[in-house]
């Protein structure tokens, strides 16, 4: 039986020669009200940026200190005065399950920003991306991002 995906509203492809043109589109991302409700995924192979770029959200967004990567832990939640942020790695996920057990239901029901490394670990447990980014490496060191907004609020943040 074929999976039902999302459908995808909007598509852009974009070209980040270096990590300052990531940081730029992160702090342009973070000006977006709609972002404080947002689901965004992040996919990639490993070392393709997609932890760097959460963490120039982050920094945009106001978060201070230290933005650790939560492979081990599965979840860094952040808090900011009236934005809560999860951001979630599910790489070490060996069944989708695991997300049930972890609790994390109650987290995606509750207002705030979420950000998602290696969704497909969790795959059927998810709802929808509001916004999905395929961050692909190139050889130069570039990378090629497609997002593609799966929402009217995915919509609204490629905007």
């Amino acid at each position: 039986m074929p999976t039902a995906h999302a459908p995808i509203l909007e598509t852009r492809t974009l070209h980040w020669p270096d990590e300052a043109t990531c940081a730029a589109f992160a702090a342009t991302l973070a000006q977006h009200a709609a972002l404080v409700d947002a689901f965004i995924e992040l996919r990639g192979p490993l070392g393709a940026g997609k932890t760097t770029f959460v963490r120039h959200l982050l920094r945009a967004l106001g978060v201070a200190g230290r933005i650790k990567s939560p492979t081990y832990a599965v979840l860094e939640p952040h808090a900011l005065p009236g934005l809560a942020i999860s951001h979630f790695d599910f790489y070490r996920f060996d069944d989708p399950r695991e997300w049930a057990d972890a609790g994390f239901r109650d987290i995606f029901a509750a207002p705030g920003l979420k950000l998602a490394e290696w969704p497909e670990k969790a795959a059927g447990m998810l709802p929808p991306p509001d916004l999905l980014l395929h961050i692909e490496p190139l050889d130069d060191g570039a990378r090629r991002v497609r997002a593609e907004a799966g929402t009217a609020r995915g919509r609204e943040l490629l905007a």
